[in-house]
């Protein structure tokens, strides 16, 4: 991605959550310069990739098939006070999806807060690695709904959808009904080892740098004095 499409992705999605009444925490906001004058009072932000992530999962086609999200918390091995689970927030730009996907350990919970219809789709995974039409259980808002392979489930705002392990899922915001404002609610969320990609993605791009950054991504933090936590 280029890092030009970085910063407008940002602005978009500051933009977005603000009309929302979304408020981000101060650390949202902070340029490189700031980041160069903390220190280790900011080591779970570095460590556990708080902050923006935004990616086109290098598709090279950001508007169709990306994401912009932004990481409020995490948890990790060795924290003090170690969290036990994770929450994203995130801008689906109308239309736009992530790849076909599941995760190995992470539950999370897909939640429309706000904006547009947000459409995901769901498999078992069969056999061969693919996808199985088969019918499956899922869980919408404490109630089970049996859906075939591949069926969209609509969540309108205020509806959610549980996605377990090894569950095989897409998700993106509804044609025609605007950009989604969409939430994450986790188990500990590993994105450097938990992805397991059903069709070509790179989960973090390879960045042209075409202008200078405004904000560092939550793998882009100068090292500082940190003390080794890891996920």
């Amino acid at each position: 991605m280029k890092r030009s499409e970085i910063n407008k992705a940002i602005d978009r999605a500051v933009a977005f959550f603000a009309e929302h009444h979304f408020p981000l925490p101060p650390f949202a906001f902070w340029t490189p310069e700031e980041w160069l004058k903390k220190g280790p009072e900011c080591d779970e932000i570095r460590k556990l990739r708080l902050g923006w992530d935004i990616t086109d999962f290098g598709s090279g086609d950001f508007p169709r098939k990306g994401r912009a999200i932004f990481t409020l918390r995490n948890g990790g091995v060795g924290i003090p006070a170690g969290k036990s689970y994770a929450q994203k927030v995130m801008h689906l730009r109308e239309g736009q999806r992530s790849p076909v996907h599941y995760h190995k350990s992470k539950m999370e919970d897909i939640i429309n807060c706000g904006g547009g219809n947000i459409l995901i789709c769901l498999w078992r995974p069969d056999s061969s690695g693919g996808l199985s039409p088969s019918p499956l259980d899922v869980s919408v808002d404490g109630i089970v709904r049996r859906v075939s392979g591949g069926e969209p489930i609509c969540l309108k705002p205020g509806e959610s959808a549980c996605v377990q392990p090894l569950m095989c899922h897409q998700f993106r915001s509804g044609e025609g009904t605007g950009d989604s404002l969409s939430m994450e609610v986790s188990s500990v969320c590993n994105d450097l080892a938990d992805n397991c990609w059903l069709e070509s993605a790179v989960r973090f791009p390879e960045i042209i740098e075409d202008e200078p950054r405004r904000y560092f991504l939550c793998g882009e933090y100068p090292a500082g004095r940190t003390v080794g936590f890891c996920i």
